[in-house]
């Protein structure tokens, strides 16, 4: 049996048929979870064909997708639709497919003013795909991108996405761009809000927590270190200068 299977989709845009292709159940096997939820996959990734792609008008979306208004239409017409050149995503898909797919349902996603969370969503499945190539970059520029969307929902209290968890995964992007001040603030939120009931992620935000103390602690060292380095290669130069200084006396 092949991993792959297709279905029949109409265009939400264009109205024309086209098929894309799912990875059946039985081949989803995962190997790991990330602490931000990025699943690694024994042999077929599914987030490969979440996003699909009409190919003849170029509109790109997910099953989390809102419908098209007619300013919507407008903005994917003149933007995406008119400068299209046919491509099909349908078939098999390598990982930078899968990326410039994500990256066309992002533009679309933007161009027709979606909800916060399917694009901040968007954006941390593309992170995710640069984090399996190895390309750490990228994988920071759009995790930055994605808490930048996920900090918005949070602020602005108009969305279903669970507060505990999106409280969550604030703190753990902060955590892995470094921001571990930041990280800190909210994972102690979490397990100190009395209002959250969501034992999963108070756990998860409590350990987290330990692991964002014991990576500031080690930045700390560091830069102690490098501190010393510094103040001895300042005394070195201090101590050369006044050698030359008293063999020109």
């Amino acid at each position: 049996m092949e991993p792959l299977f297709q279905v029949k989709i109409d265009c939400a845009h264009c109205g024309e048929a086209f098929r894309t292709s799912r990875v059946r159940p039985s081949f989803r096997k995962t190997v790991k979870t990330d602490a931000d939820f990025c699943l690694h996959y024994k042999d077929v990734n599914p987030d490969y064909y979440v996003v699909r792609v009409c190919p003849h008008c170029g509109y790109a979306s997910t099953e989390n997708f809102s419908d098209l208004t007619p300013a919507g239409q407008a903005a994917i017409q003149a933007n995406i639709s008119e400068q299209w050149q046919r491509r099909d995503f349908g078939g098999e898909r390598s990982r930078e497919d899968a990326i410039q797919a994500y990256k066309l349902a992002l533009v679309c996603a933007q161009l027709k003013k979606e909800k916060r969370r399917v694009i901040a969503g968007l954006l941390h499945h593309i992170a995710w795909l640069y984090r399996e190539q190895g390309d750490g970059d990228q994988e920071r520029r759009f995790l930055q991108h994605a808490l930048n969307e996920y900090m918005l929902v949070y602020e602005t209290g108009m969305d279903e996405l669970n507060q505990a968890r999106l409280m969550y995964l604030i703190g753990e992007l902060n955590r892995r761009l470094k921001h571990y001040h930041e990280a800190a603030r909210w994972f102690s939120r979490v397990v100190n809000d009395k209002r959250i009931m969501d034992a999963a992620m108070i756990r998860a935000s409590r350990e987290q927590w330990a692991v964002t103390r014991e990576e500031m602690r080690a930045v700390q060292g560091q830069l102690k270190e490098e501190a010393q380095e510094v103040q001895q290669a300042e005394k070195v130069q201090q101590a050369q200068e006044a050698h030359m200084q008293e063999r020109r006396l």
